[in-house]
């Protein structure tokens, strides 16, 4: 018989409530770049605004703002969103597998393999324990994403629905829920199963996010639940994200973490921090 780890709770770590260093790099820069911008035109010359890092710029941040303000439910991709790090690249790592699943998902990325079959793949390959998912938990605690917490609770405080959908794993996501105050039947994610002595059995394919195009499924069986004008609003960085349009309403990309160039040219909002939703 398999089960699944699903609640753990979440480490305290400095790095998991401050944000990920590449945010705040990127929002120092702007800044920087806008202080030498100013000063320049103040004294009549003329300078380059190729700053080292370049900046991505949002699209439509404040009409973003007004489509969140206007949703009754909120979903959140996890991976590079919700958090700064991709779950299974960090856990295949912790295991040392990460270069053998590194290879996998790049060839997923390709398009040679469904998503389902590249999961299998991966997992086959990591083969975690109930241990080690554990252990991985405790030491390598997610870092949450610039402002996200406090984007949240806002969220929350407005009445609105709050949802977790990922193709990442429930034992790693539930530590992050619990922090962020959503409930884990708000969560829709993979589980991993062990047998009864905790070795690495399998995952469940018949989670919806284990499988291509699951996040639309996921919100679909979300909307069965709401009336029939509820307004649903996705965020994320990926393509499987930008995808959940339809079921939901509206998709506004995240390049908080990674910026997804084909996610960036095809969305119609997009933020690099949460505070822009605020």
């Amino acid at each position: 018989m398999s089960s699944s780890v699903l609640s753990m709770a979440r480490p305290s770590a400095t790095a998991a409530t401050n944000g990920c260093a590449g945010a705040t790099a990127t929002a120092a820069t702007a800044t920087l770049l806008a202080q030498q911008l100013n000063a320049a035109l103040a004294n009549g010359k003329t300078v380059s605004t190729t700053p080292t890092v370049t900046a991505t710029p949002p699209k439509q941040p404040l009409q973003a703002a007004k489509i969140i303000q206007q949703s009754q439910i909120v979903c959140f991709d996890v991976d590079s969103t919700v958090i700064c790090e991709e779950g299974i690249d960090e856990l295949a790592e912790f295991c040392g597998k990460g270069s053998e699943v590194a290879r996998v998902t790049k060839e997923a990325m390709g398009g040679s393999m469904t998503f389902q079959d590249a999961l299998k793949i991966r997992l086959n390959i990591i083969r975690p324990s109930q241990q080690q998912v554990a252990d991985f938990i405790k030491q390598r605690p997610s870092t949450l994403s610039r402002n996200v917490k406090r984007f949240v609770a806002q969220l929350k405080a407005d009445g609105k629905q709050v949802y977790l959908i990922s193709g990442g794993f429930d034992c790693l996501i539930a530590p992050v829920a619990a922090e962020l105050g959503i409930p884990l039947t708000n969560m829709y994610a993979n589980k991993i199963l062990f047998d009864y002595k905790g070795a690495y059995d399998s995952f469940d394919i018949n989670q919806p996010t284990s499988r291509s195009g699951g996040k639309a499924d996921a919100i679909g069986m979300i909307r069965k639940r709401q009336p029939a004008d509820a307004l649903i609003t996705m965020i994320g960085d990926g393509a499987t994200d930008l995808e959940a349009v339809p079921p939901a309403n509206h998709f506004i990309g995240y390049g908080g973490n990674v910026v997804r160039t084909e996610v960036y040219r095809r969305a119609q909002y997009y933020i690099t921090d949460f505070e822009q939703l605020m």
